[in-house]
């Protein structure tokens, strides 16, 4: 990878939208939110986290919350997803409400020291 600061740096990540958005539940069976996106690693074609959206009406006042995908299980009998953390601590975790942010190394190591989990080497793949 160059160095130079002329070279553009591309982004590892590219953020795939949900159509129908998938339901995200609590270990309580509490309705949280739904996923809005999966950020997908370019290289392997592996999702690193899921981008919640919590609140809002009728489309508005929404917030989003990057999760380490890790973190959710996905349940198929009822179709939808498990977040294994409790929502106060999801709800106090980083998110955006008009301009995601640029999601590079630096935000996700963000994202996984808020949750404890591992950091995830993102130019590997």
């Amino acid at each position: 990878m160059s160095t130079d600061p002329q070279t553009p740096t591309t982004q590892l990540l590219v953020q795939a939208n949900v159509a129908h958005s998938l339901k995200v539940e609590s270990r309580d069976g509490d309705q949280v939110g739904s996923v809005y996106a999966l950020m997908v690693h370019k290289g392997s074609g592996r999702t690193t986290h899921a981008v919640l959206s919590l609140g809002g009406f009728l489309g508005m006042g929404k917030s989003f919350y990057p999760l380490p995908f890790e973190l959710l299980q996905f349940d198929p009998v009822r179709d939808l997803y498990v977040v294994t953390i409790d929502r106060r601590m999801l709800e106090g975790g980083p998110s955006w409400a008009n301009n995601a942010p640029m999601f590079d190394q630096a935000y996700a190591d963000r994202v996984a020291s808020y949750y404890g989990v591992g950091r995830e080497d993102l130019s590997a793949g």
